[in-house]
């Protein structure tokens, strides 16, 4: 019989007991099933994209938004077509905007590695170098059943996703928070003289 203890899992906070495991089922099922499309189109592959999102493919049937009205509206970004190293700036920015949780698919060859451009000096080798990607898509251009394989991939990682892991940073201890602070300077002597 095996007597070395049982160590519980990670807890969130002291708030963690509020929100028990169905719950967080819950919400990582909400979370997969509405997931708002910010389409960073830049070449061929943003057409198979747009092909996923109309009757034939419908994607929308999966649970997934598209054209959100902004990156301050979605959760997931689909970078489809050639990022180049003058465009690679706007890509980060706008994934900077994106708010929490949120997920990047790269459609296609030329957003994964450069695709047939990729001995260009002005092509990035791939969006990874640049945000974090959770899907590749792989193809030039990709079929719109790819992207919807793609998408289903991303549902699964969301559904397996523990909120305890994605949200792990602790609080920073007082002394951290004053460690890098200077004390105050010496005020003036006050007037009158010591007492």
């Amino acid at each position: 019989m095996d007597l070395t203890p049982v160590h519980p899992p990670p807890r969130l906070g002291p708030l963690a007991r509020l929100a028990p495991e169905p719950m967080k089922v819950v919400l990582n099922w909400g979370r997969r099933y509405s997931l708002w499309v910010f389409n960073f189109g830049l070449a061929c592959c943003a057409i198979e994209f747009i092909a996923a999102s109309m009757a034939r493919h419908d994607f929308i049937r999966l649970g997934v938004i598209p054209f959100a009205p902004g990156p301050r509206q979605a959760d997931l970004m689909v970078v489809s077509g050639t990022v180049t190293d003058k465009m690679a700036p706007a890509v980060k920015r706008l994934y900077e905007q994106m708010p929490e949780p949120k997920y990047v698919i790269s459609f296609g060859a030329c957003s994964n590695c450069g695709g047939p451009y990729w001995d260009s000096y002005a092509v990035t080798k791939g969006v990874d170098q640049i945000i974090p990607v959770d899907v590749y898509v792989p193809g030039c251009p990709p079929r719109p059943e790819a992207l919807l394989q793609g998408i289903l991939k991303l549902q699964e990682k969301i559904a397996e996703e523990s909120t305890a892991e994605r949200y792990r940073s602790r609080p920073p201890s007082a002394a951290a928070l004053t460690s890098p602070l200077t004390p105050p300077p010496a005020g003036p002597a006050p007037a009158g003289g010591e007492q």
